[in-house]
């Protein structure tokens, strides 16, 4: 049985009835639920399983809920192109998207000082997935410190990503942020961390 493959899906069966029951009472926006890092499709697939078959079932499933996955390793960032046709959204998580990366743990006091969040190799991992997440027609977004990260607003949008997800003490700094950014042109820092120029 489909309900019976582990805790994950498990888990995206209580998610999706929360969420179903919490938007009974009201009309909501659009509500995305992002399944933990992926390294193979299979639960993907299941937890799509899993929704229909709670609807045959007759659960009352909110009609406004995207699934989407958290790229949070570099195995999810390489095979991006293989997830994107199975979710409606990607979200990168790069706090542990960079550590991965790097291979160096940033609750490590004593590796940390070598942490650089600006890594060439971080910011093409997130470009792979934003342009594996596009060809298939899926929006992305980044969720994590970078996202507040004004040095990075520009590159950012320059790379497509369609959503920077930020405390709300940031938001009114980074919109202001975003309004002076010409979107014609790609200035030289821009381009430099995009590619390592």
């Amino acid at each position: 049985d489909v309900l019976d493959k582990g805790a994950l899906v498990i888990l995206f069966i209580v998610q999706i009835l929360d969420v179903a029951e919490s938007n009974a009472q009201k009309a909501g926006g659009l509500i995305g639920l992002g399944i933990l890092t992926l390294h193979k499709y299979d639960v993907l697939t299941l937890c799509r399983r899993v929704r229909e078959e709670l609807l045959r079932e007759g659960e009352r499933i909110a009609d406004n809920v995207e699934l989407g996955i958290m790229i949070e390793t570099p195995a999810a960032v390489m095979i991006s192109d293989r997830l994107a046709p199975l979710v409606d959204f990607f979200s990168v998580g790069t706090n542990d998207l960079g550590q991965y990366t790097l291979a160096i743990d940033r609750q490590n006091r004593s590796a940390a000082r070598f942490f650089d969040p600006h890594h060439e190799a971080i910011l093409r991992m997130i470009k792979i997935a934003a342009d594996n997440a596009h060809k298939f027609g899926k929006w992305i977004g980044i969720c994590g410190e970078l996202g507040a990260d004004p040095a990075l607003t520009e590159t950012f949008l320059h790379m497509g990503i369609d959503e920077l997800s930020v405390s709300p003490p940031c938001i009114l700094p980074l919109r202001e942020k975003i309004r002076g950014i010409d979107l014609s042109r790609l200035d030289e820092k821009a381009k430099g961390e995009l590619y390592g120029t």
